[in-house]
Formats: C-alpha cells, sequence, structure tokens
C-alpha cells in the first residue's frame, strides 16, 4: 500500500491512503495543507488503528492532521475510483463549498464559498479566483478542470484566499491534484467501466524500477459517452464525452538528499459539444413584435420540444468542444541544512478548437461562432522549507508569463435580418424606403474576425512563519509582494458577405445596421501594471490532544486584467476606459474548531468565515448581439459569510457515516451601476435616473443601469450538504478473502441564481442528487455496480439569457440516472 506525503505547492499538503478494508468516505479525514511536507515513503507516514487519526509529517515532525489550523478537505484515490469522481464537475457531489460551473471546458468557472471567477463566458484578460494544480504546477486555464483525472493520488481543495505558502495568488482558494509517484518496486492497476449511455472508460497505470536510482510511472485514461441531448436536425447526441489521457513520470534519485522528477502530460478532449436548448420565454421590455413569440412566428419556428428535460434540439450550426492540454515540468528536491530547497520549472500549452450555436435555435441567425484559442504557459517556482528551534518556515520566489492568441470568427445567417433588425428601420437611400429587416442580405454573410492577443506576466516573493510561542499556542504570519504586467489587444474587423468593410462610424443605413449586429472596433497595446502586497496571520490554541481552536485574517486581492472580449462602443467609438479591470480586494476572517471524540472515531470540524470584496470583477452582458461574450466591470463591494461544517464517524471497519454542510449567506453590498436584468432590459431608453416601466412588458422603457444592492451573487447556495457512508461484511469469494460493501453518497443544494445580476427568469431551483454503489474487493480486485442521479432528478447546471433581449432562456440540463458496472485490478 503506498502512502506518503508530497511537497504541495498549498504548503506542503499531506497525503493519507486508505487501505481497501477501510474505504473512508470523502472528508472522513479532513487533511491539511502545511509547511515544510517532503515526499516521503511509505514508513514515513504513520496510522493509528482509527482511520481518522491520520499521523503526517507536517511541520518537519510528525502530527495528526487535525493539529493544524488550515480548512482543506481532501478526497483519495479510493473515494475518488469508489464514487465515480472523475473529475472537478463529478468532485463538487462531495465538497458542499465547491461549485463548478461550464457551458463548454473554456467557459468554465470553479468557485469556492461563492468565490473564484465571474459565473459566465471566460475573459481571458483576467486571473482565476481558485488556483487549479497538478504536481505543484498552476494551470491558468479552468478548462483543464473539465478533463479527467488522470492517475490521480488525491485531490484537494482549501479554502480560502491563499499566496503566502506558494505560487499564484488566489482569493478564494485552490483546488490540489497530486498524481501518483514513480515507485521502486514493480505495481501497477488497470480498471474499466461501461454504463449506459454508451459510457465507456478504461485506466491503466504501471509503474518500477528502471535502475537502483531511476524509476518510471505511467498511465492512460480514455472515456467517452452518448451525448445527453438528441439534435432533431443533424441526428446526433450531442454533449457527447470524448476524452484521453497520458501521463509519464521518471523520478531520479541521485542521492539520500538529492531528487529530480520529470514528468510531461497529454490531454484532449474532442466531443460533439456544448449545446444550450430552449428552457423558456420570459418577456423583457423590448417591443412585442421584436421577442422570442413573435419572431418565431413570423419565421415559422417552433422548437422541437419546449419540455427541456425532453433533451431535444433543432441547433443548426457546427458544435465542437475540441480541448487540447499538455505539458511536462521538472521539480529538483534537495535536502539543505535544516530543510528542503524545491524547485518547480514547468511549461504548458493549451489548443481550444470550437463551434458553437450562440443564437441557440434551429433558425440561420448565427451560423457560425468560434474562438479557436492557442497558449503557451511558463512557470518557475523556487522555494525553501525549514526549521529552527520552536519554529519553521516557508520562503520562495515565483514566475509566471502566458502568451494567449485567440481568432475568432462570427457570422451571421439568412434569418438574421428579420431576428435583429427593427420592423420600423428604413433605408432612406433606396427608392420607396424599403423595409431592411425583410432584405436578407443586409445581414446575410455579415462576418466579424477578431483577432485578441495578450502577455500576462506575474512574479513575486512569498514568506510564512510558524512560530511555536508555548506548546499550546502557535503565531503564524505570512507575507506575499506581487507585481502583475498584463499587455493586451482586441481587435474586431466587419465585412459584408461580399466582403466590403463595415466602417466603425458612418455610412449608409444598411452599414449602420450591420454594425448593430456585429460592430467593428479595436483598441491595442492596453497595458495594465501594478504591484500589490497580501498579508495574512493565523492564531491557534490547542488546550488538549483533540481540540484545536484557529483564527486566522487575510488581506489579498485578486489582479486586476483587461477586458478581451470587446467593450460597449458608442458613435462608432470603442469605449476603452471600461478595457481595464480592477484589482479585487479581500478582507477575509475565519475561526475554526477542529475536534475528535469517542477515542478519535468521531471527528466534527467546525468554519465561521466573512469575506469582503472591494472591486468584485463582475460579468456584464449588455444585450446587443455584438456583445455576445460580455466585458467585465467592477461591482462596488459584496460580501460572503457562512458557516461550514464537517462530521465524520468510524465506529469499526465495518461501519463509516460523513456529512458536511455550508451556510452561505452572500449579497452584492452595493452594486448601483449594475447590468439590467433582462426583463428590466430591451426597451426604449429611460431617462437618466428613471426606474423605467412595468417589469417584463414589452414596449416599457429600460433603466440604463440598475442599483441590485442587496441582491444575490451568482451561483452560490445559500444552504449545501454531501453526507454518505458504506458498510462491509466479510465475505470469501472463489477461495479469496474480501469484503462485500454498499455504499451510497447524495448531495443536495438550496435555489441559485444563474444571472449576473438575479433575473426572476434564470433562478436555479434547489435539488438533490443521489448515488449508490454495491460491490466486492479484496486487497487488488474490485467490483462494484454503480448509479447515479438514482432518483432521475431533473435540474439545470446553468440557464443563461440569449442575446438581443427576445426573452429566450436556454441552459444545461443535468445528468439523467445513469448506471454501470466498473472492474479494477492491481498488483
Amino acid at each position: 500500500m503506498l502512502a506518503h506525503t508530497l511537497s504541495a505547492l498549498l504548503a506542503s499538503t499531506a497525503i493519507a491512503q486508505t487501505s481497501p478494508e477501510a474505504v473512508a468516505p470523502p472528508q472522513v479525514s479532513p487533511t491539511v495543507a502545511v509547511p515544510g511536507t517532503q515526499e516521503r515513503d511509505e514508513e514515513d507516514v504513520q496510522r493509528s488503528s482509527v482511520a481518522s487519526d491520520i499521523i503526517v509529517t507536517a511541520r518537519r515532525r510528525a502530527e495528526a492532521v487535525q493539529d493544524v489550523p488550515i480548512a482543506i478537505s481532501v478526497v483519495g484515490v479510493k473515494e475518488l475510483d469508489t464514487t465515480g469522481s472523475f473529475n472537478v464537475q463529478r468532485l463538487q457531489q462531495l465538497q458542499p463549498t465547491l461549485q463548478f460551473y461550464s457551458s463548454n471546458p473554456r467557459n468554465s468557472s470553479v468557485n469556492i464559498r461563492g468565490l473564484g471567477a465571474p459565473l459566465g463566458l471566460t475573459n481571458d484578460g483576467i486571473d482565476q479566483g481558485v488556483g487549479v494544480y497538478i504536481d505543484q504546477v498552476y494551470f491558468s486555464r479552468v478548462a483543464v478542470a473539465t478533463l479527467d483525472f488522470l492517475d490521480v493520488q488525491q485531490v484537494e481543495t482549501l479554502r480560502g484566499p491563499q499566496g503566502t505558502l506558494y505560487g499564484k495568488n488566489t482569493v478564494a482558494g485552490a483546488i490540489n491534484i497530486t498524481s501518483k509517484a514513480p515507485s521502486f518496486s514493480y505495481e501497477g492497476r488497470a480498471e474499466v467501466t461501461a454504463g449506459n449511455l454508451e459510457f465507456k472508460q478504461a485506466k491503466a497505470s504501471v509503474s518500477g524500477p528502471i535502475s537502483d536510482t531511476v524509476a518510471a510511472r505511467i498511465g492512460l485514461s480514455v472515456t467517452s459517452r452518448r451525448g445527453t441531448i438528441y439534435n432533431v436536425a443533424s441526428g446526433n447526441y450531442v454533449n457527447a464525452q470524448d476524452n484521453i489521457g497520458f501521463r509519464g513520470a521518471i523520478l531520479w534519485k541521485a542521492s539520500d538528499s538529492f531528487k529530480v522528477t520529470l514528468s510531461g502530460d497529454y490531454n484532449r478532449q474532442n466531443p460533439e459539444c456544448c449545446a444550450q436548448i430552449y428552457v423558456r420565454y420570459g418577456p423583457t421590455q423590448r417591443p412585442a413584435n421584436r421577442q422570442y413569440p413573435s419572431l418565431t412566428s413570423q419565421l415559422g419556428y417552433a422548437v422541437p420540444s419546449t419540455n427541456p428535460f425532453d433533451r431535444l434540439t433543432d441547433l443548426d450550426a457546427d458544435l465542437n468542444a475540441r480541448n487540447i492540454l499538455g505539458g511536462a515540468s521538472l521539480r529538483a528536491e534537495l535536502e539543505l541544512g535544516s530543510g528542503t530547497l524545491t524547485s518547480v520549472t514547468a511549461w504548458r500549452f493549451w489548443d481550444w478548437l470550437p463551434a458553437n450555436d450562440r443564437d441557440f435555435t434551429g433558425l440561420p441567425i448565427t451560423t457560425l461562432s468560434q474562438n479557436p484559442t492557442k497558449q503557451d504557459q511558463y512557470t518557475q517556482e523556487l522555494r525553501y522549507a525549514g526549521e529552527g528551534n520552536g519554529f519553521d518556515y516557508v520562503v520562495g520566489a515565483f514566475a509566471f508569463y502566458q502568451d494567449i492568441h485567440t481568432t475568432g470568427t462570427q457570422r451571421q445567417g439568412s434569418a438574421a435580418s428579420r431576428w435583429l433588425i427593427s420592423p420600423t428601420v428604413r433605408d432612406t437611400t433606396a427608392p420607396g424606403n424599403p423595409l431592411l429587416y425583410l432584405d436578407p442580405t443586409v445581414l446575410d454573410g455579415l462576418n466579424a474576425s477578431n483577432d485578441i492577443r495578450l502577455k500576462n506576466f506575474s512574479g513575486a516573493l512569498f514568506g510564512k512563519l510558524n512560530w511555536k510561542v508555548t506548546d499550546e499556542i502557535t503565531l503564524s504570519p505570512g507575507i506575499r509582494v506581487n507585481y502583475d504586467d498584463k499587455v493586451g489587444s482586441y481587435v474586431s474587423i466587419v465585412r459584408d458577405a461580399q466582403g466590403n468593410l463595415v466602417p466603425a462610424t458612418g455610412g449608409n443605413p444598411r452599414q449602420i445596421e450591420q454594425r448593430t449586429a456585429l460592430t467593428p472596433q479595436a483598441f491595442r497595446d492596453e497595458a495594465y501594471r501594478a504591484w500589490n502586497a497580501s498579508y495574512d496571520f493565523t492564531a491557534s490554541y490547542k488546550p488538549s490532544r483533540d481540540i484545536l481552536f484557529y483564527a486566522t485574517y487575510a488581506h489579498t486581492f485578486k489582479s486586476g486584467g483587461l477586458n478581451l472580449n470587446g467593450v460597449p462602443v458608442a458613435a462608432g467609438v470603442a469605449q476603452t476606459q471600461f478595457a481595464q479591470v480592477k484589482p479585487e480586494k479581500v478582507d477575509h476572517f475565519e475561526i475554526g474548531l477542529k475536534s475528535q471524540f469517542w477515542d478519535r472515531k468521531a471527528t466534527l470540524n467546525l468554519t465561521g468565515f466573512w469575506t469582503s470584496i472591494k472591486d468584485y470583477q463582475a460579468l456584464v452582458n449588455d444585450g446587443a448581439n455584438s456583445t455576445l461574450r460580455g466585458y467585465l466591470a467592477n461591482a462596488d463591494k459584496v460580501r460572503v459569510r457562512g458557516i461550514e461544517a464537517d462530521f465524520s464517524i468510524r465506529p469499526s471497519e465495518r461501519f463509516n457515516l460523513y456529512v458536511n454542510g455550508a451556510f452561505t449567506d452572500h449579497e452584492y453590498t452595493k452594486f448601483t451601476n449594475a447590468p439590467c436584468p433582462p426583463e428590466r432590459s430591451g426597451g426604449s431608453a429611460a431617462p437618466a435616473g428613471n426606474p423605467g416601466g412595468l417589469v417584463g412588458v414589452p414596449g416599457q422603457p429600460s433603466p440604463l443601469v440598475c442599483d441590485i444592492s442587496g441582491q444575490w451573487l451568482p451561483g452560490i447556495s445559500k444552504w449545501a450538504f454531501s453526507f454518505g457512508g458504506e458498510y462491509n461484511v466479510p465475505a470469501q469469494i472463489f477461495g479469496k478473502d474480501g469484503e462485500v460493501y454498499l455504499g451510497a453518497d447524495a448531495n443536495n443544494r438550496s435555489k441559485f441564481s444563474s444571472n449576473a445580476s438575479r433575473s426572476i427568469y434564470t433562478d436555479i431551483n434547489g435539488y438533490t442528487l443521489a448515488n449508490f454503489r454495491l460491490g466486492y474487493r479484496t486487497d487488488d480486485f474490485n467490483i462494484f455496480g454503480w448509479v447515479r442521479n438514482a432518483f432521475d432528478a431533473k435540474y439545470f447546471e446553468l440557464l443563461a439569457t440569449t442575446p438581443g433581449n427576445t426573452g429566450l432562456v436556454s441552459g444545461n440540463p443535468g445528468d439523467p440516472r445513469t448506471y454501470g458496472l466498473t472492474l479494477s485490478a492491481s498488483f
């Protein structure tokens, strides 16, 4: 059984591996990230007879995980496998404070406690608030979170601001993924799974020595599944899965004090994806003859079904979500003096080739919408973790460079004129002043070519000290100094079907309507440069062996950025005052209790937190067709506060149970110039300061901005729970000693908003997902049947208002009930 601790960017995280005979449920043993941990062999990690009492080498000495005052949850390889949590989307069902949203791999966001990234379409010009790390390497693209876990040892979710212990600064937390290390004894594992919806998954890994000082490991994962949405137009199932991943690593133990690990990986997705389908019609303030019911009637169109859980669509544009990530890293670790010097050098690449249907209908309105992107990323981290008499510490330096080039295309079709042009607009330059909306050639073939570039550098110095004042009291200050330098450009050139340039200003009535549909604009070499300092302080008090109290204050930031999806245009001039986005300024308070009782068979951890953010980076979509991707603005202030509880019990090796819960209170404390929700948009402009007409009534005037102070933030449920357990009995099959087990896990979340400005049309009702498994296992063999979403709950992952204020609301229905069989063997 391999159990080891691996030095991690999140302050060197301690690892614990459960045995097949006593598989712990997720978060039964909430492990914590602490400085100074080294990668160690099996004998360096001790475990008592009680599974929840895990002893790790944390601050360069053996200590129980409950002794370290940081809130983090760890899911090990056994839990990942038995619960089918093979990506971050599945992982969120085990951890109530983790949220993951995705309309496609690029447009994904990972939030912790509701904070991290704006819910909606991705903007390359800003940083993520939740860091994703794989083997101590920072991944700047959240797209990696949609890929399958590959030969993973464990996944840690660290809650709260970070940055004084490791590389990239993050204001909401981090997900740290640790791969299995090469071993100096031969070992291997293979797993195959088959299920409904033509689900097939295979995983395999082998490891062993090449020489006395060199070991290697190779892992492979393949996943495919039929789509969950049937496209009646193409005859294909869409929103499918088609993933493949490869990882290899070589470990060289040059001496007892020096070792080097070289690793590389390649991950590819290439499904027919991703469709957002009709959910409902929600009236806006646009004139009635320009809203969804009237427009579709004029064009003789009807969706295949108005019930989204019929899972039917007729999208007529190509769909594709090819997503390729890979790279290489070199990690060197040298025991030097009283500590360890670690260097992590990495290169990452990302290749995104999408195709979307951005009118969300079977009509030829927008026939092509894509933003293929290429990225190269380079990181270098150097840190030293040491200890002295009564203290230990980490100091380090981090450098990050990112180069992104996006070349987008959007093309309008034959139905675009009637859909997008007002029926009152006439071509005054033509005889008889014909109505432009009746002429399909006005917008048919209109094309926007976008060129988007970003060069992004970030450098930092950081440090953390743990000073043991007495046997009971420890004080832990930390500091980070950070410099960011971002230079970006956005150029959108619009041409008509004949290839003629559409001017940014002036022109004839046809050209005026053409640039209303697709707006030419350009800004080049827009720069954001700034120094920032972060600091935090934790005080902990341990009055007895099984009780720990702690309190933390952190003052940190999320880097400012650039709007690289275009900005509003007035009189043909790009409003470049919106090109830059201010940094978020974060004040975070946290108190916690960690406790064990009943001879350490039960664990109860409680956390209270209060996070205030000034200049919160919020996504804005002004409803225009030309702002499909939205732009960013700063909300004055938001506040998120709550209480988290993690409880687990293991009375014997035969039974375990866990319940985790979170109450999260959240609001825009002050956001007086926010975008209006769809029910207050689309009408003629109301005078400045006027609240506008009746909500959701066609033909009413609409305010220019709305005051949404006191309203919900998007994506956060007030209540969230995860719970489950497992029972096993000894059994002997074919002469092999093992156990039969029955396991269950479930998660529940309450209603949440799916729009930057809360809308009466885009709240998502709460739901509960329940999963079950029944199987038989031995030390080296496991077979089990499983069912996910066992009660076939009908729920949405996302709801979105579509461009143009037509009242069309689209969404992503969650997976239906799925079931299958998994077989694995190891040697």
